[in-house]
């Protein structure tokens, strides 16, 4: 939340939205719907469910909560909304272990969690099998740099196995995408 009184910005990263086509969700009426529930500077990027917004709550939970059922009224469908505010964005950014990767954005993910991920959940993950293949945890997101791109990706399938993740919510974006909302979050 803004220390100044004003609005803080956010970001809404919805899971699963528009892949695949199982949960289809048009952007114009998800901005048109995230305006109703109050929220103001709305705007999209791409259409794979991340919007960008103002709002004075401070509460990223209830704000995702409050996108979530807006969504299920809307369009029918349940998905998952994790809410960050700008500076957290701006601190996953900062935070990134893998700097030299950051100008290949489709090689360089960061999946956003849902809570902070227990570094014991990784440790029967041995990196050699994985490489060239990395990773690393942060503050609620796991940094990925996977050179052969996420689809194939031996290691981003294991970080997402109910072994590692329980029933911690994930979604993941390549740092093109990531850092495209810094930029929105930035204007």
């Amino acid at each position: 939340m803004s220390t100044n009184g004003t609005e803080a910005r956010y970001v809404a990263l919805f899971r699963g939205v528009n892949v695949g086509g199982r949960t289809r969700v048009d952007m114009a009426g998800l901005r048109e719907l995230a305006r109703e529930l109050g929220l103001a500077e709305v705007r999209s990027h791409l259409n794979s469910g991340n919007l960008v917004f103002s709002h004075d709550s401070g509460d990223e939970s209830a704000l995702g909560e409050l996108l979530e059922h807006g969504i299920e009224r809307r369009f029918g469908i349940n998905v998952s909304c994790l809410v960050r505010e700008a500076g957290y964005l701006r601190e996953v950014a900062a935070g990134n272990p893998f700097p030299e990767a950051a100008g290949h954005g489709k090689l360089l993910h960061a999946s956003f969690l849902s809570r902070r991920l227990p570094e014991e959940r990784t440790t029967t993950l041995d990196p050699a099998g994985f490489h060239p293949e990395r990773f690393r945890l942060g503050d609620r997101v796991i940094y990925m740099y996977l050179p052969d791109g996420i689809g194939r990706s031996g290691l981003a399938a294991a970080l997402s196995r109910p072994a590692v993740l329980g029933d911690t919510v994930a979604t993941t974006r390549n740092w093109n995408t990531v850092s495209k909302l810094l930029e929105l979050v930035g204007s």
